[in-house]
């Protein structure tokens, strides 16, 4: 575990939930990210779950508020929790928008300046931390899925689209669902990739699904009082894999809204949809 510097360790469920620093290659700054490891990776290799964290969020928003280490020490799952973007880059005006810059990294790689310089979240996430995770911790890279919320929601479906049997499992909850068609979205995308439209494309969740691309099947709760859900654009979601095949249950979920609150109480039937495929 030398890469990574231990912030903090508590036992939990027989398990460890730590929190670690590292120096990141692909961010060229460090960063700070959530392991809980289950009692049973004292003796064995375990299926790893990476968690995507929504806009504003760090790392420490899941691990104190979702409710996941008693699942995860359930199904003998270690979780990753990673944190939304870089922190400290000194770009001016990362603080300035709370839906762009520090806290909304939105999962992928900037390509104009000065944000290319460090918000490289994508690389990271998906090239980076899971060799640097299974190096350091008793992980199974043949079983790796991944989970997001909200911002996060979308990196978890576009990532796996992205990158074909990298994660063997993929839910969401209340994901964005099309960056091309939600304000916040456009915003990010245009500050992140300047007017290249095809690079657009390639981080759209909706157009990528219409472009071909697959994953596992997809799982997803949705609030049916979310006060962002028309920046979410479910239905799109929903029409998109209609209409190309791919496996999806949307679940529409009766009064519930967009806060830690929904993501905690459905938390169990997302753990048992990737429990399902990652611990046969």
């Amino acid at each position: 575990m030398a890469v990574f510097e231990a912030v903090s360790e508590n036992r939990c469920f027989g398990g460890v939930q730590g929190v670690y620093r590292h120096d990141s290659a692909e961010i060229g700054l460090p960063m700070q990210l959530a392991v809980y490891r289950p009692a049973v990776a004292e003796s064995d290799r375990v299926p790893v779950l990476f968690y995507l964290s929504g806009l504003t969020c760090t790392e420490e928003n899941f691990t104190i508020k979702a409710g996941a280490q008693r699942y995860a020490a359930e199904h003998g799952i270690m979780v990753v929790a990673p944190d939304t973007s870089p922190r400290d880059t000194g770009i001016a005006g990362e603080e300035d928008d709370w839906a762009f810059g520090t806290g909304a990294g939105f999962y992928l790689d900037a390509t104009a300046e000065p944000w290319s310089r460090h918000y490289r979240m994508e690389s990271y996430i998906t090239r980076e931390l899971p060799s640097l995770i299974l190096n350091a911790f008793p992980g199974d890279g043949d079983r790796m899925g991944v989970l997001g919320h909200s911002m996060g929601g979308h990196g978890a479906l576009s990532l796996s689209l992205k990158n074909p049997g990298m994660f063997k499992t993929v839910s969401a909850f209340a994901p964005m669902n099309s960056l091309m068609n939600c304000e916040p979205g456009v915003n990010a995308l245009t500050g992140y990739l300047g007017e290249d439209r095809e690079a657009w494309r390639r981080n759209d969740v909706v157009d990528l699904i219409e472009q071909g691309h697959r994953c596992p099947p997809i799982l997803v709760d949705q609030g049916s009082v979310d006060e962002f859900l028309p920046n979410l654009l479910p239905e799109k979601l929903q029409a998109a894999c209609n209409a190309a095949g791919q496996p999806l249950e949307l679940r529409m979920q009766e009064g519930y809204d967009h806060s830690y609150w929904f993501v905690q109480s459905f938390m169990a039937d997302h753990f048992a949809h990737h429990a399902a495929t990652l611990c046969r």
